[in-house]
């Protein structure tokens, strides 16, 4: 690894993208970088350049290029998919490999990304695409920390395209140059601790973060909208993190209604797969959330408030409170490391303040629903077999629940 000129991988498809690749991987040298180009291409064809040739990424994904050409371009782009990263992530544990720039179209920029989000958070990686500017970016790039660089026209050169691509090839190469020199200090780091947030736990979470930053830990905060869940378990996984308060698990509830901020069912996973401390409290599980003017139909006889002009809260009910016990107990009762959790029977919220409308805009009375937390909690302690529960009639956001979160953590983190 040589931070004076890195290595920095090019994922392209060279039968559609030859010439594009060659002038970055021009670029790349002139920015001081080594260019390492893997062909992706779907068929075998006859375009030299690459130094990690079609037919052994195909390989490497279990093919033969040549058969690739009677798939279907979905089977061909998934063997491609597969031996890219194998290639890539062999290369990246060699040391071999300092960031990455990839170059496509939405078929191209699915087939690179899928590549992309192998290699560990923190390694530059670069797309240059056609579809950067659309909604499927959210999958393009789901929990990763791939840049996006919209190409303004299609891929291929002329002076706007080649502009952007400079761009590009300049923005990976210093931070691949940032990111080698950090490997190579080998710097010591607080112990890191993940806490999820959300507007609605605001309170809780700003008061957490405050005293575990004046304890020595360092604070990763994780927005609940679905993908901040999955980067918080995505981290967890990677051995990054000294433990998790887990304040705000309401993605929870978008999994069990089909919401827009799910983040899936490895949810509440992986941090105690990890085997780190974890408290875990009910934070934000009283809504749900759906685009304004997207409710479905089975939903619509039901109580929200609007947070903003995007975001579109549902009340949670008594029936899925109960369900949300059972969610919880099933996944923490697989953990392999200490866990508390906290119930706040006052409230989960700050939503608790306020009114519930129906989708007409007519009042629906009171937010807050304490008898049906307590359901939430009767669940929980049925089900759970392990965990160490705890009740306090504090709010979410009162000072003396946030203290009792930090204080449960440094307990279990000693043990």
């Amino acid at each position: 690894m040589n931070p004076s000129k890195p290595t920095i991988a090019i994922l392209a498809t060279l039968n559609t993208k030859g010439k594009e690749t060659q002038f970055v991987a021009e670029c790349l040298t002139r920015a001081g970088a080594a260019p390492w180009i893997v062909d992706l291409s779907l068929k075998s064809h006859g375009v030299d350049g690459a130094d990690a040739v079609g037919a052994s990424v195909a390989d490497a994904g279990g093919a033969s290029w040549q058969t690739l050409n009677k798939q279907s371009r979905q089977d061909a782009a998934a063997v491609m998919s597969e031996g890219g990263k194998k290639l890539l992530l062999d290369r990246f544990i060699k040391g071999e490999i300092s960031g990455v720039i990839g170059l496509g179209g939405a078929n191209g920029t699915d087939l690179v990304c899928s590549i992309m989000r192998a290699l560990p958070y923190l390694v530059p990686k670069v797309m240059v695409s056609t579809v950067a500017g659309t909604a499927a970016v959210q999958w393009y790039v789901a929990e990763s920390d791939i840049a996006m660089y919209p190409s303004i026209g299609d891929v291929a050169l002329n002076r706007i395209t080649k502009s952007v691509m400079e761009n590009a090839v300049l923005a990976v190469t210093a931070a691949a140059k940032n990111w080698a020199a950090k490997q190579q200090a080998k710097s010591k780091h607080s112990p890191l601790v993940a806490v999820s947030s959300f507007g609605g736990t605001a309170g809780c979470v700003d008061r957490v973060s405050e005293r575990l930053e004046s304890l020595g830990y360092e604070v990763i905060l994780f927005h609940a909208s679905g993908a901040g869940g999955k980067s918080l378990e995505r981290l967890a996984a990677s051995g990054e993190l000294a433990g998790v308060i887990d304040v705000t698990t309401h993605e929870l509830t978008d999994l069990i209604v089909d919401g827009v901020y799910s983040a899936g069912n490895g949810r509440l996973t992986s941090a105690g797969a990890a085997g780190v401390p974890q408290v875990i409290v009910p934070g934000a599980i009283d809504h749900a959330n759906f685009w304004v003017g997207q409710v479905p139909e089975r939903y619509k006889a039901r109580e929200f408030f609007q947070y903003n002009a995007q975001n579109l809260l549902m009340r949670t009910n008594a029936e899925e409170f109960e369900k949300l016990g059972r969610e919880f107990a099933k996944r923490l009762d697989e953990a392999k490391g200490p866990v508390r959790v906290l119930v706040p029977l006052e409230g989960f919220s700050e939503h608790t303040k306020r009114r519930a409308r129906d989708l007409k805009g007519n009042d629906m009375g009171p937010w807050k629903h304490p008898g049906e937390y307590r359901i939430f909690a009767d669940s929980l302690k049925t089900h759970m077999k392990t965990a160490c529960i705890e009740e306090l009639m504090l709010h979410i956001n009162d000072n003396a629940f946030a203290d009792t979160c930090v204080d449960a953590f440094v307990e279990i983190a000693k043990t």
